[in-house]
């Protein structure tokens, strides 16, 4: 069956059918809201389940019976498997069409998700959890090329916005639905219903996208580089391994001598993509030809790289530093996730008029909250509370929320269509690899200084420390995004 004509859609499929014209139309038909609605809850579960594991921990290691290397290995096996898959993912989406891997993806995700929920042991629960993330490579670039390819114009910065405000609930809500999941007991099922409840959830995805979301290829794409493939997923274990595990290791020489080798092995596969420039390589280079998606791409690393530093080190705050309970210390993320929707929201509304002044203000809107709240931490010390903290904190996340869909729509904007899937890709990898970049930098700035120590007082004197480089980092962000254009421009011709 034909996937019904959407708004505002080039003519991108591998075999066009003639009836299937682009609606130009301003307003976005029944199926291209479904579509919308399809892709960015596909995005919504690679983000959620990133984190939702994180407040189930105690709970799976004490039903499992796993010890301190295999709980670590839950959460670190699935963001490895993410980041070392996305570039292929993307690709394989560009060249078998980018619908068909995405259900893919979704299909293999779903059913390891009843994997992770029905596992009794922690072998087969990390196991599944790797699934899980190879599922999501091959899943979440097919979102960003999808939007790419088949909206425009003022529709199209919509559906960003829309993509941004998704992305920033699912980063801060993750933790909240996870605890209450886990203690709300359903069915006497303990922490499995954090995984249950992706089944339905899937099974959504899978049926609304192969009836909705219209197939695309890239048209000179014909066969997969697997020389490339190689080499990249070798280069991101290589980097990502020693970034995730380095400081529970005290950052041995193995790890340092990881990252060095991980870097020689980038640089040959950047050499062995220059040289396949005319023979369907995995990157093309020519991506990074204009400042837009380079300085964007680069802007992407550092949002990553501030959710790396902000998130966990918040947390940790907020229960010793101001001896919050996981209750408590929820409702603060709830706050962040309200100020996030009203800046995804604010951003969506926009609809591209402000350019590259809306990511620019938010970016400033966060740098001046997290000032305004390190005042407040240094005056306040213990005596802060979460009604005292709300502003800010509330702020901080409008800010943020302004940044995550307008960032993707100007760095993408220009890529051709053909080369959607591994843009999508790299942009993906950036954000992935800028969180295991500020996991690192946690590690050697907020832990030790702490020690793991429970004391109030040294757990705010680390996290004020946080501040200073978060504030750095929105910095670097603000003047990389002067390398996105003014004006966000429509294609339509």
């Amino acid at each position: 069956m034909p996937s019904p004509a959407l708004g505002n859609e080039p003519q991108h499929t591998a075999e066009p059918p003639a009836h299937d014209v682009p609606d130009r139309s301003s307003k976005m038909t029944r199926a291209a809201r479904i579509a919308l609605v399809v892709l960015v809850v596909a995005e919504f579960m690679d983000i959620l389940d990133q984190s939702v594991v994180l407040t189930a921990l105690p709970a799976v290691q004490e039903s499992t019976g796993a010890g301190p290397v295999a709980v670590q290995w839950l959460t670190a096996g699935y963001s490895l498997t993410v980041a070392v898959g996305l570039i292929t993912g993307g690709r394989l989406g560009d060249i078998h069409g980018r619908r068909k891997i995405l259900l893919i993806g979704a299909v293999v995700f779903t059913l390891a998700s009843l994997l992770c929920a029905i596992a009794t042991g922690p072998g087969v629960l990390i196991a599944a959890r790797v699934i899980q993330g190879a599922g999501v490579a091959m899943m979440i670039p097919q979102v960003l090329a999808t939007l790419h390819v088949i909206f425009d114009g003022e529709i199209r910065s919509r559906a960003f916005g829309l993509y941004g405000a998704v992305l920033s609930l699912a980063n801060v809500l993750g933790p909240v639905l996870g605890g209450v999941l886990t203690e709300a007991d359903l069915f006497a099922l303990g922490w499995r219903p954090i995984f249950l409840i992706n089944m339905p959830v899937g099974l959504a995805v899978i049926l609304l996208g192969r009836r909705f979301i219209p197939e695309s290829t890239a048209q000179k794409a014909d066969r997969l580089d697997l020389t490339g493939m190689l080499l990249s997923a070798l280069a991101m274990v290589l980097i990502t391994f020693p970034l995730t595990e380095g400081h529970s290791h005290h950052w041995p020489l193995w790890c340092l001598a990881m990252l060095a080798t991980g870097l020689l092995v980038l640089g040959v596969f950047l050499r062995h993509q220059q040289r396949r420039k005319d023979n369907s390589p995995l990157v093309p280079l020519s991506l990074f030809r204009g400042k837009q998606f380079s300085g964007g791409l680069s802007a992407q690393l550092m949002l990553g790289l501030l959710c790396g530093l902000f998130f966990m080190t918040w947390t940790l705050y907020l229960q010793r530093g101001l001896g919050m309970n996981p209750l408590t210390a929820a409702a603060a993320f709830v706050l962040l996730a309200l100020g996030e929707l009203a800046g995804a929201t604010t951003a969506m509304k926009s609809a591209g008029r402000f350019g590259r002044c809306l990511p620019q203000a938010g970016a400033l809107i966060t740098l001046a909250s997290m000032a305004a709240y390190g005042l407040q931490i240094s005056s306040r010390q213990a005596d802060l509370t979460l009604l005292a903290m709300t502003i800010p904190v509330a702020l901080i996340g409008f800010g943020l929320g302004m940044i995550g869909g307008p960032l993707a729509d100007m760095s993408l904007t220009k890529i051709p269509h053909e080369n959607a899937g591994s843009a999508s890709g790299l942009f993906n990898t950036a954000m992935h690899l800028g969180i295991a970049l500020g996991t690192a930098l946690t590690a050697l700035v907020f832990f030790a200084a702490t020690g793991g120590s429970p004391d109030g007082a040294i757990n705010r004197d680390a996290f004020t420390d946080i501040l200073w480089w978060v504030g750095g980092t929105l910095v670097l962000m603000w003047t990389l995004m002067f390398c996105l254009p003014e004006r966000t421009k429509s294609r339509a011709g």
